[in-house]
């Protein structure tokens, strides 16, 4: 398999004005449209955690990163350099896309507009293809805790140590590389077979990354059905955080209900060309409030 990265599509809207270097950390300033917290803790990515002073720490394609939020609005990063800020960590929070624009448009849907006063700041995470891939097929009838722990064990056992308790995802050759047994480690149930045969296809090219880069979302969604075990849902998740088509919908039990009770003759015209923008928003909204009243 090539050294694959889907690459952000929008236009640049990111200022290097908006960064600003302290000491041991990078200030960006001026987030009223984005918060990495709640985009972080939303469903979309399962390696952050948040420690007891409320600082996030997590690892994107070998590259760590800690971040906080200040009194103020602005987020203060650690553990980076501006280098490498602007060179993968801007694409991995979709730092370049306009938000503020996308979530107006939304907002002439009353249940959109409801959620994302709920929930402002949600941006989609750009992820590699293939750790969105194995995580979500590892999500599977599962909850977020579980699969946290499973990808946690995934990257301790097979993954390169980057620091202490610190390591990377393994490559899909490590893993096509195992058995289920040596998989069992995981305890990931009947799911170890499916992670395994997706291992198998992408590094013998059974599924073309590049392929579903530069496909349509029905191609992509038909190459990504080719691994056992992966349906409508997980191939919609990771068309949209893996390979960043805005236009992917991913349909769980909650966007569900929500197509049955808000939307049932489908979705309103504003949400073209950002379904996914408006699932994530719509999904993090039913699930932690509406769900409540």
């Amino acid at each position: 398999m090539p050294n694959f990265q889907a690459l952000p599509k929008s236009d640049s809207t990111f200022s290097l004005d908006k960064l600003v270097k302290e000491k041991d950390a990078l200030l960006l300033k001026n987030c009223s449209h984005f918060d990495p917290a709640l985009s972080c803790d939303c469903g979309q990515a399962f390696r952050w955690r948040c420690d007891e002073n409320g600082r996030w720490h997590g690892i994107a394609s070998g590259h760590r990163l800690s971040f906080q939020l200040t009194d103020n609005g602005d987020v203060r990063f650690y553990d980076t350099t501006e280098e490498e800020f602007c060179a993968f960590w801007v694409a991995y929070f979709d730092l370049n896309r306009d938000y503020e624009t996308v979530c107006s448009r939304l907002k002439s849907d009353k249940a959109l507009s409801d959620a994302i006063l709920f929930c402002p700041g949600i941006h989609i995470l750009r992820q590699d293809p293939w750790e969105a891939l194995c995580s979500f097929i590892l999500s599977q009838n599962n909850n977020i805790p579980r699969i946290k722990g499973i990808i946690e064990r995934l990257c301790e056992h097979f993954g390169e140590k980057l620091a202490p308790s610190c390591f990377s995802f393994p490559s899909a050759e490590r893993i096509a590389s195992l058995s289920v047994t040596e998989l069992s480690v995981l305890r990931a149930g009947f799911r170890a077979k499916y992670v395994l045969d997706a291992a198998r296809k992408v590094t013998n090219g059974t599924v073309d990354f590049l392929k579903i880069e530069r496909s349509d979302l029905e191609t992509g969604r038909e190459e990504l059905k080719k691994i056992i075990g992966v349906g409508a849902k997980v191939a919609e998740c990771v068309l949209l955080y893996g390979f960043g088509k805005m236009q992917a919908f991913p349909v769980d039990v909650w966007v569900r209900r929500i197509m049955a009770e808000l939307y049932p003759n489908g979705l309103p015209a504003c949400v073209r060309g950002n379904e996914g923008i408006a699932q994530q928003y719509l999904f993090h909204w039913k699930r932690n409030f509406q769900c409540k009243d």
